[in-house]
Parts: C-alpha cells; structure tokens; sequence
C-alpha cells in the first residue's frame, strides 16, 4: 500500500503520539489488522493475556521513568513453557522500538545461527509485513534497517542521529564474549536474549556494557524455556531476582495453546519430570534433577549448524521392539548428524527386517550404512541373523555386557548413554526436530551402584512409572557403539569382512 503525504503525516503523528509512543500495547493494537476480513488475524481480536501483562508492565516502565532524574533500566526474564507466542511478543517490541524509540539499537541474541534467521527473524519478517508502517523500514537476513528515505527524513527534519538505528540479529561466542560488546546509542538499546537458558555467565557480563548510557530507553529481555538450573537465565529468578522483574507461564493457562498435547505429555511422563517442567509447566528442572541428559544439551543441538562432509561414515542403530507397546526405531546418523529416527510398529521380525533391508537397498551407494547396529537382547539376535544372511553390515551389540570402561559404568547401555550425553556436551553436533526424541533423551535418570558403578534407569522402571519406552533414543545411543564412527574415509579399504563378527569395543568418537 503507498501513502500519500497527508496520509503518511497522519500515520507520523499518530505512532508518535503519547498514546502509542509510550504504549506499547497501545502500539500493537493499532499497526496491525486485528479481526480484519482476508488477512491472517481475521479470527483474532488482539494479544492473548500474558502477553498483554508484559506490555502493559513495558508501558508503566516508561511512564514512571519520565517522572525520575536518573533513569531506571528495564529488565525482563520469562520462563515459560513452549507454544505460547513467544516469538511474536518478541516481534512486537522489535517493531515497537524502531517505531517510536527512534533512532536506538536493538540487539537480539540466540543461540545458534538457525534460530536467529528461521525462528525469530523469520517470526519478524511475518509481523513486519502486517504493520501499518512496514514500509518504513527495510529487512535482511540480519537486520531491520531504515528506508533511506525515512532515515533522511529523521535526520533532515527532527535530527536525530540514525548511525546506530536499527535492529540486528547478532550471534554470541563463549569463546570470544568480547566481540559480542561496543553496542552504544544515546538514544538508547534494546536487548533481547531468546532461549537465554542457554546464554551463559559471561556473555551476561558483556551484555552489560550495552546499558552505559543513561537514557531513558535501556530495555533488557529475556525469554526462555527454563531448561537448566545454573546459569545467569536461572539467576534471574533466583540469586539476582532483585535486578530483575520475572515472569513463569505455564503453557495450560494461554489461551489459544493446544491443550490436548499439554495434558497428554503430563500423563506420558508426569508432572514432575523434567519434560513436563520445563516444555508444560514452565519451571526449571528439579535442583535434584537426576535426568541422564539435562534438556538444555538435547534442545540446543536441534536444527545445529553443523559442518557435514561426503567422508563421514554414516552409521544406522536398530532398536528392536520387545513389547506391544513399544516402537522398533531406526536412527540414521552420519559424523555428527542425525538426519531422521524411523519407527515401525506392530511388525514382526520379518516384516521389520524387510523393511530394513528394503531402506538400504533403496539408498545410493553413497548413502548406505557402513554399519548396522542392532541391541540383540530378546528378539534382536533373529533380526541381526536374518540381516546378516541378507549380506547387510549388520552387528549386534548387548547393551548388557561389560563396558570399556568397567570401573565407571555398570553395563555398555549405561556408557552409550553418557557417549550421547558428551557427544552433546561438545555442542558440534545435531538432532532432528523431533519432540518425541528430545523427550525421551531426558526422560531416563541414573542411579550409581553399592561400588560406585553409574546404571540406567531399566525401560521395566520407566514404564512402572508412567513413561514411553526410549524406544529413538535407544537407537540413538547403539550408533554410539560404532567402531565405523572412529575411522577415517579409507574405512570401506580397511578389509572389514562384514561377516566375521566385529567385537563391541567401544572407540571413542573424535
């Protein structure tokens, strides 16, 4: 749509009046088409309540600091559960500060590259384009800058430097939090931490250089599901509460939510588990939290950028069914990704091994497993026998037999899972988006025996309490047993007979 100039002036005066420039709620009403026919909000009338709290809180902020000498700093943690239109709460002050804080900076941190531009800034990019003044501004694929004309405009009629006006998605590095900093603007800076659970202490730290300014508009966010327990997210409603105004959502109480999957994943693995805590409820894990892999490591390795070559030996884990219940489950893993976990149910062990045999021969010969891995208690042994006279590279390997490292571990089951944690503990490696497998990544806890051997929660006992079987992240983990995993390139030239028996030792991955 193209505004004359009257209309454009009208649309000037009223974003900049005191109504909506110190409103933001007030703003989001007004730019973007609420209940109107042929658009995507046709069926709403406005935020949902929670999100209508925050900006009303924003609101009061910015009243009450107009009427002090010294300017306070604005700073937000919520931890919530997920579903619940975070991402467009963070869109909306985005927009918000570039409309009427103008000619300030506006920061917005995550953790990995692919939510930066496929979540949040994609998030961005859909409200940008239903706000009334879109066309006041100009998006990349990192940045929401000024049109050129609009910053001549700011700068010719109400001189207001536009050298530091804009919004711009900037990654972190633990490695080097100092090139994180040197973001200053008299007219002040936003920033916004998405999954801040996963920030950690000393990009706080350097975050804090932002705010050396003492204007008015000094706005911190951060927003989170709270999967850990530690770290500067968690001492925002904790240790350094007092710094910080704090709010917990719990996923059941927002409008508009899917209640059917909130309810369903409380029956499936309990009110408190670390599942339901953090993805429902939106409380961090329990401090007694005894969950083999804490979900932060599972979540922060989804949709990972991770470096992939040609060379890397692609591994598959076979998981074999043994109860009704349960999913035989394939996860397909090459180097330090996993493309996909495949599950079969209700097939017997001819129909699961056709099925198998029926992937593999359908794959390219550059695409095919360099080895099979197959949990041969119960009913698996039949599966890696009928592979094997099929001539696929399968192995069988008992998760009940001794580990590599006998002093620590009391079986290999319980070595494969601490591998799948360490593994993610190195953050270079990825998972799919599959809910299902992040929350049976998390849902098995560990004990130690009498002699200080760690043991893993037996699937009999996660079922007794209410639980799924691990059934995918049972797969995951025999890829963990891979001796291919450990090799180079040259693998296939190293004269492996795929029908001798390899030994399950344990090679450590990388």
């Amino acid at each position: 749509m193209k505004y004359s100039a009257e209309q454009e002036e009208q649309l000037m005066t009223q974003l900049w009046s005191l109504t909506i420039k110190d409103d933001p709620l007030n703003f989001v009403r007004y730019v973007f088409p609420w209940g109107q026919e042929n658009t995507p909000l046709a069926e709403f009338e406005g935020p949902r309540k929670w999100q209508e709290k925050i900006l009303r809180d924003i609101a009061t902020h910015i009243q009450r600091n107009q009427a002090i000498d010294l300017p306070e700093m604005y700073r937000l943690a919520v931890a919530s559960g997920r579903g619940i239109g975070k991402s467009a709460l963070v869109a909306w002050i985005i927009l918000f500060m570039l409309s009427t804080r103008l000619g300030s900076t506006i920061i917005v941190t995550a953790n990995t590259e692919q939510q930066l531009k496929s979540r949040t800034w994609a998030e961005l990019g859909k409200w940008l384009t239903l706000s009334l003044n879109a066309h006041w501004f100009h998006k990349t694929a990192t940045a929401l800058k000024p049109q050129p004309w609009f910053e001549e405009l700011l700068v010719r009629d109400l001189n207001i430097d536009c050298g530091y006006y804009y919004a711009q998605a900037q990654l972190w590095s633990e490695e080097n939090p100092d090139a994180f900093a040197g973001i200053h603007s008299s007219h002040g800076v936003t920033l916004i931490c998405d999954e801040a659970s996963g920030i950690p202490h000393q990009i706080y730290s350097v975050s804090e250089g932002f705010f050396t300014e003492p204007t008015q508009n000094r706005f911190w966010f951060a927003f989170s599901n709270p999967r850990r327990n530690t770290g500067p997210f968690y001492d925002s409603f904790h240790a350094n509460k007092s710094f910080w105004q704090t709010e917990q959502i719990d996923s059941r109480d927002v409008e508009g939510t899917d209640q059917k999957l909130f309810h369903r994943m409380l029956e499936q693995y309990g009110a408190d588990s670390t599942v339901a805590r953090v993805e429902v409820l939106g409380q961090f894990p329990s401090a007694d939290d005894d969950t083999v892999i804490p979900i932060e490591l599972a979540r922060s390795a989804v949709d990972r950028d991770v470096t992939l070559t040609a060379s890397e030996p692609i591994i598959w884990g076979l998981d074999v069914a043994r109860f009704g219940a349960d999913n035989s489950a394939l996860c397909i893993r090459q180097g330090n990704t996993v493309f996909e976990i495949k599950t079969f149910k209700s097939m017997d062990l001819m129909q699961l091994c056709g099925a198998v045999k029926n992937l593999y021969d359908d794959a390219t010969a550059m695409n095919r497993p360099q080895e099979i891995l197959v949990d041969v208690i119960g009913v698996g042994s039949g599966v890696v026998d009928r592979l094997a006279e099929q001539e696929l590279p399968v192995r069988g390997i008992n998760v009940a037999e001794s580990p590599a490292s006998k002093k620590n571990y009391l079986n290999l089951r319980a070595e494969l899972w601490f591998k799948i944690k360490d593994w993610l503990s190195a953050r270079d490696c990825r998972l799919p988006n599959d809910d299902e497998l992040i929350a049976e990544l998390v849902s098995p806890s560990y004990t130690y025996t009498s002699t200080g051997k760690i043991k893993i929660e037996a699937k009999e006992s996660m079922r007794k309490r209410g639980v799924k079987s691990p059934d995918k992240a049972d797969a995951l983990a025999l890829t963990m047993a891979s001796s291919a995993a450990s090799f180079s390139s040259n693998f296939n030239q190293m004269g492996y007979n795929w029908k001798k028996p390899i030994k399950s030792k344990i090679i450590r991955v990388g």
